[in-house]
């Protein structure tokens, strides 16, 4: 059996990061996903999907990531029970992150992004040669 979810989208927000009481940081994200056909009344509708992440993969998602960006997420699906205020129960389906790739943003001060890849296992942002190769390739387009 096999339970993998990949996605890219847009996030709605930018992320926050929280720590639990153990001290484990997370984040939650929603991307905005378009569907690639149009609707009866001609129009495209947008899927918004929840994913959670945790350790490495969150920090660098609310250090790195802001609202609008294009990201890449790689996870599993989880179900859990919610309780409702009236005492029925709901299931809610999960995204469960372990590894996001960003695929691209909005230039800040006029640095151009890099699409680069963080997962559980792989927290290391890019190197500054890669850094510095971003900002060569950036001259060379100016002139």
């Amino acid at each position: 059996m096999m339970n993998s979810v990949m996605l890219v989208g847009r996030l709605t927000k930018t992320p926050e990061l929280f720590s639990t009481e153990s001290g484990k940081k997370g984040t939650y994200i929603t991307l905005a996903i378009n569907r690639p056909y149009k609707n009866a009344d001609g129009e495209y509708e947008t899927d918004y999907l929840d994913c959670m992440l945790w350790t490495g993969v969150a920090e660098s998602a609310a250090e790195y990531c802001r609202k609008g960006d294009t990201v890449g997420v790689r996870g599993k699906l989880q179900t859990r029970i919610i309780e409702n205020e009236d005492g029925t129960q709901t299931k809610k389906m999960d995204i469960i992150a372990d590894r996001i790739s960003f695929i691209s943003s909005k230039p800040i001060d006029n640095n151009v992004d890099t699409p680069f890849s963080v997962d559980n296992e792989e927290t290391d942002l890019p190197s500054e040669e890669v850094k510095n190769n971003k900002e060569k390739k950036k001259k060379e387009k100016e002139n």
